[in-house]
């Protein structure tokens, strides 16, 4: 497809609670064409396929999006990747909880979903910040 008629989509993912790119989160990617929902005329969405990061907490191979679309979701799945962290994290520190102030071992956000408009022929990075109780994101270039 030509990057003229369809836009295309990268991220990465940044772990804020250490300071490091977050490798190994599987990220899906979606799509619908239409206007949202709240319009009525949303299309479904359509699952494209993912791709996981790597070590350097980026997707390089992400689905190429279909001409027509609109809308684009990414899906990280996060609490793997903290369940790996925090057994890392205890394996490193095995006299001190992994987690000593709160006491908690759950992630709050399991799941991500970032859902955002798109324009064929432009470039969206889209930037996760993580952290175990929450996180962020922004167009990024």
């Amino acid at each position: 497809m030509s990057t003229s008629s369809t836009a295309s989509v990268s991220t990465h993912i940044l772990d804020t609670s250490v300071g490091r790119p977050a490798a190994g989160v599987a990220v899906h990617l979606s799509a619908r064409s239409g206007r949202g929902a709240r319009h009525g005329q949303g299309g479904d969405w359509r699952a494209l396929g993912g791709s996981a990061t790597d070590a350097d907490g980026r997707c390089r191979d992400l689905p190429v999006l279909p001409e027509g679309t609109t809308h684009v979701r990414l899906d990280f799945a996060v609490e793997a990747y903290f369940e790996r962290s925090e057994k890392k994290q205890a394996d490193a520190q095995q006299d001190a909880p992994a987690n000593r102030d709160s006491g908690a071992t759950e992630v709050f956000f399991p799941e991500v979903a970032i859902t955002f408009a798109v324009v064929p022929g432009e470039h969206y990075h889209v930037p996760l910040l993580l952290n175990p109780f929450g996180y962020s994101v922004y167009r990024g270039s």
